[in-house]
């Protein structure tokens, strides 16, 4: 009926619906960076943001069927574990 198929098309579109994910993964960033930037050793609390920052960029890449925010996914994926790896070697 009507009322399924509405309902059906506004889950798929929440689904689908990464504003919010982004949001996240750019405060994440902003935090990361000033935490980066400050003179106080932040290696837990970095490694705390990498881990967000990653959690939010698997739930993008697994709302989006576009393909060029899944390369962008990994490809991000791939640096934030760099910067994990650089922070492990700091502390």
């Amino acid at each position: 009926d009507d009322k399924r198929v509405e309902m059906e098309i506004v889950l798929f579109a929440d689904k689908s619906e990464i504003s919010e994910e982004l949001t996240r993964l750019r405060s994440h960033t902003k935090f990361f960076v000033d935490y980066a930037k400050s003179d106080e050793l932040a290696g837990r609390r970095l490694n705390f943001l990498i881990q967000e920052m990653n959690r939010e960029i698997n739930t993008i890449a697994s709302k989006s069927s576009d393909a060029v925010i899944s390369q962008k996914s990994a490809f991000l994926k791939e640096e934030l574990e760099k910067i994990r790896e650089q922070l492990q070697n700091v502390e």
